[in-house]
């Protein structure tokens, strides 16, 4: 079921359920307020009657008095004489109008057991008349029944204009939200570029607001993505290519050179001893080139001996070639048992993109790395501080090494925090969740 239809059916149901209460309440108030009426008629009518018969006894045959009650209302007011007869002077008034008659069971709701009132009267001549006093409440309950109208009508239009006010705003509300769903129809097929309007309800624009800037920030990501993958590619093309230009100059011109050798190795005149010293020192020179082009594309010592060794190994190997910059490494030995390989893999790529970092940009003079396990959170927690000249870091970054770091850790379901400024340096902090 629709929103939309929802709020109708619950204000329906509200309504209904105000009216039955309003109308439960409204029989009851009429109830009472007949009842106070029709007392209040006897009461008066028996002191009109006392008063005016107070200082004297009236005749049986003066009946002016009498006659004057003719308008009372809501009363029937008879005298019996001694001789049981009755004499009529006021009654219940029938409505003017039959069709403003109220219903059979509005009357039954409203109406009461009222009590009839006599009042003895003595004549000069002795004889006792009884004065009767019945409730007729026939006109104040068409009163009350034609107030209950009105308050029903007034509620009931109430109720429509609840129903079209709603509508409006409903209608109003329901294009909204079908431009807001439109436009994420669009952001899902990757156009990130999609901006919302600005609406004049203050929700919708907030959520519009907050929309646009997802986008914004969708697209930026989606540009950085697209740029780390060119990035990525790029470096994937130009290691082929230094690899190819390697194999090419190292093993080309080598093997080449050993079939010389060996062409010439099959004269007689040729000394053979030379020629295989040469070829002997040829194949040492392959075999370094060989473990330099595995070292660059996969360390294997990061396989055979584990992450700490490796990282020990790439700092000696990075403080022979920056005698003046100085590493510091902490990492504890439980990390090579509780490491996976992946994980192992990334963290050693962060470390070394790291590395690279401060020997490109920072110009520092001490480099702190930390790797340890966080036994309570069941994490483990990379630090990487340098002392370097640092940067802006709410500026846009034009370089990929950050990029990739985040990305790495990323992969890992890890959380990434760089902290840096002018002149303070740069710290790299990771916490990566163990399996």
């Amino acid at each position: 079921m629709s929103l939309r239809y929802q709020i109708i059916f619950r204000i329906l149901f509200s309504s209904l359920c105000i009216l039955l209460l309003g109308g439960a309440i409204a029989i009851w108030q009429a109830r009472q307020a007949v009842e106070k009426e029709v007392d209040a008629s006897v009461h008066l009518a028996l002191q009109l009657i006392t008063l005016g018969m107070a200082e004297t006894a009236q005749n049986v045959g003066d009946l002016s008095r009498f006659r004057a009650l003719r308008q009372t209302r809501h009363l029937s007011i008879q005298l019996q004489k001694p001789d049981g007869q009755l004499m009529h002077f006021a009654g219940e008034q029938q409505p003017s109008h039959p069709e403003d008659m109220p219903p059979a069971w509005f009357i039954r709701a409203v109406k009461g057991d009222y009590p009839k009132a006599e009042h003895q009267i003595y004549t000069q001549d002795g004889e006792v008349l009884t004065l009767i006093i019945e409730p007729r409440p026939l006109d104040e309950i068409t009163e009350v029944w034609q107030e209950s109208l009105g308050f029903f009508s007034a509620l009931s239009l109430l109720t429509l204009l609840s129903f079209f006010g709603v509508n409006l705003v409903f209608n109003k509300s329901l294009k909204a939200i079908s431009v807001i769903v439109e436009a994420l129809r669009i952001i899902e097929t990757g156009r990130y570029k999609q901006q919302l309007p600005a609406f004049s309800t203050v929700e919708f624009d907030n959520i519009a607001k907050a929309i646009n800037h997802m986008t914004v920030e969708l697209e930026k990501t989606r540009q950085e993505n697209s740029d780390l993958t060119q990035h990525s590619l790029a470096i994937q093309e130009e290691e082929r290519q230094h690899l190819s230009q390697e194999l090419h100059d190292e093993f080309g011109q080598s093997l080449t050179a050993i079939k010389v050798m060996a062409v010439t190795a099959s004269r007689q005149t040729a000394d053979v001893g030379q020629i295989t010293a040469t070829i002997s020192d040829i194949c040492d020179h392959l075999t370094l080139v060989l473990r330099s082009m595995m070292q660059q594309l996969h360390p294997l010592v990061l396989t055979e001996l584990g992450l700490k060794a490796t990282l020990e190994d790439m700092v000696n190997h990075w403080s022979e070639r920056n005698p003046d910059l100085k590493l510091n490494i902490i990492c504890s030995d439980e990390v090579d048992e509780l490491l996976d390989k992946n994980i192992a893999r990334q963290i050693f790529r962060v470390i070394q993109e790291c590395l690279t970092n401060v020997i490109r940009h920072a110009d520092a003079q001490q480099v702190w790395i930390e790797l340890r396990l966080q036994d309570a959170e069941h994490k483990l927690y990379l630090n990487v501080t340098d002392d370097g000249q640092g940067c802006d870091m709410r500026s846009p970054s034009r370089g990929f090494g950050l990029r990739g770091i985040k990305e790495r850790i990323k992969s890992l379901a890890g959380e990434v925090a760089l902290n840096s400024s002018p002149g303070a340096g740069m710290r790299v902090s990771a916490w990566i969740p163990l399996p």
